[in-house]
């Protein structure tokens, strides 16, 4: 029972409050871009630390969180470096469950995270610049975030977080193409403190974290199957297994999507024909916008989008015709991104891990109705890798940055790792 002179009541109340869905951000803003800033008080993120465990199993289903070589994370820190953590992104709950590990390592942490969430609303704007998070316009040269996170890194007062995959990639076991704006960064860093004659150095540490469902998965995903079929016309299947309900839910909606881009359906293997369609529509679009630089996964490409289609629209320089055509070319491109997440063989027919089911059955919710359920029980696991020094000079090999390439294969073997220890049903 809360006393009722806590000065926490009302937060407590609010983050702790039971939520069964959760309703997609707004990810594109069409307006002029704020920078906004960190707070920078040790105060907040502190007091907040009494809310964390709660917040994750209200808010994300998520009841424990294990924390593994920490003391790599402890040695960095008590070496006296600039530290940055790069991990993975595949789910919502990503930044508070860091918030763990930084408890875990007694310090706090700075976070450079996408503009949009801090659009969403007031109260989130509130509680995410208290956590130590700054925004980033991912549509653009952003140079207050670039110079934030260089200052924040020199002057060594807390790690910060750079999610090099760029955004949430819906699927926990499959680390995404990395992007190379965290190197980037720590190299200035390193400039910098040369220059200044300062001790230590810059570090990069891969931290994977990995979700595992350990609830009954008929039970939990049964019902958001009932939901969709129903949303299709459909009777809901139950005579049908699992798996095979999801597959032709699947199909359903890769066949309305095709209707939608296409006019009309095509054959053969699902995954080929979600591969021809991001293609396809990825292709039209780069045709539209005269893109050069077609290289890279579907989220670079949609990126690369992105920066030609929304400058003039958030600066108020198009017409409302020209308007409405953008929105429709950025929700292609923004669906383009979303069906790339559906991995290939991610989910079989049987023997399955539980938590690719229910990543898969969020992931189509989420696609056809902009919702998804609170699953759960969950626990997360977080596990440090080992530093990464970053130098003053930029290296590339033929497979470009080896920097980034080893945070990439780091963060694959700790999630291969911990994918290893489950049990598939």
């Amino acid at each position: 029972m809360l006393a009722p002179h806590d000065p926490f009541i009302w937060v407590r109340q609010f983050l702790t409050r039971h939520s069964q869905r959760i309703r997609m951000q707004r990810v594109v803003i069409a307006e002029p871009y704020k920078f906004v800033p960190p707070v920078y008080s040790e105060w907040w993120p502190t007091m907040l630390r009494f809310i964390l465990r709660p917040y994750l199993r209200n808010a994300f289903g998520i009841h424990a969180v294990e924390c593994r070589h920490v003391e790599r994370l402890r040695a960095s820190l008590a070496a006296g470096h600039s530290i940055m953590l790069a991990p993975n992104h595949c789910r919502m709950s990503d930044p508070v469950v860091l918030g763990v590990l930084g408890m875990e390592a007694d310090c706090h942490l700075f976070a450079m995270a996408s503009w949009h969430v801090f659009k969403q609303s007031r109260f989130q704007t509130f509680m995410t610049r208290r956590m130590g998070a700054f925004s980033v316009l991912r549509e653009g040269n952003d140079r207050q975030a670039i110079e934030t996170a260089i200052n924040i890194l020199v002057s060594r007062r807390r790690p910060l977080i750079v999610y090099p995959e760029g955004a949430i990639s819906r699927h926990n076991d499959l680390i995404e193409e990395m992007m190379e704006g965290p190197s980037f960064i720590a190299r200035q860093v390193a400039k910098r403190l040369k220059k200044e004659g300062k001790p230590g150095g810059v570090v990069i540490h891969p931290v994977a974290t990995r979700y595992a469902f350990e609830g009954d998965l008929a039970s939990t995903v049964g019902p958001d199957l009932d939901a969709l079929e129903t949303e299709l016309s459909w009777q809901p299947q139950h005579h049908r297994p699992l798996v095979e309900r999801i597959e032709m839910v699947g199909q359903a909606l890769l066949a309305l999507k095709e209707i939608e881009f296409l006019g009309a359906t095509t054959s053969g293997n699902i995954f080929e024909r979600a591969e021809k369609l991001v293609e396809e529509l990825l292709v039209r679009l780069e045709d539209a916008w005269d893109v050069k630089d077609r290289s890279g996964n579907a989220m670079i490409r949609v990126k690369r989008l992105r920066t030609l289609i929304l400058p003039d629209m958030m600066a108020g320089r198009v017409t409302p015709v020209e308007r409405e055509r953008r929105w429709r070319d950025l929700a292609a491109a923004y669906y383009a991104q979303n069906i790339s997440h559906y991995p290939r063989d991610y989910i079989l027919r049987e023997k399955n891990l539980p938590e690719r089911v229910v990543e898969t059955v969020e992931r189509l919710q989420e696609d056809f109705t902009d919702v998804t359920t609170v699953h759960r029980p969950f626990r997360a696991v977080i596990q440090v890798g080992e530093a990464i020094p970053v130098g003053t000079e930029r290296v590339r090999d033929e497979f470009g940055d080896p920097i980034m390439a080893e945070v990439r294969r780091q963060l694959q073997s700790m999630i291969n790792e911990m994918a290893a220890e489950r049990t598939p049903v």
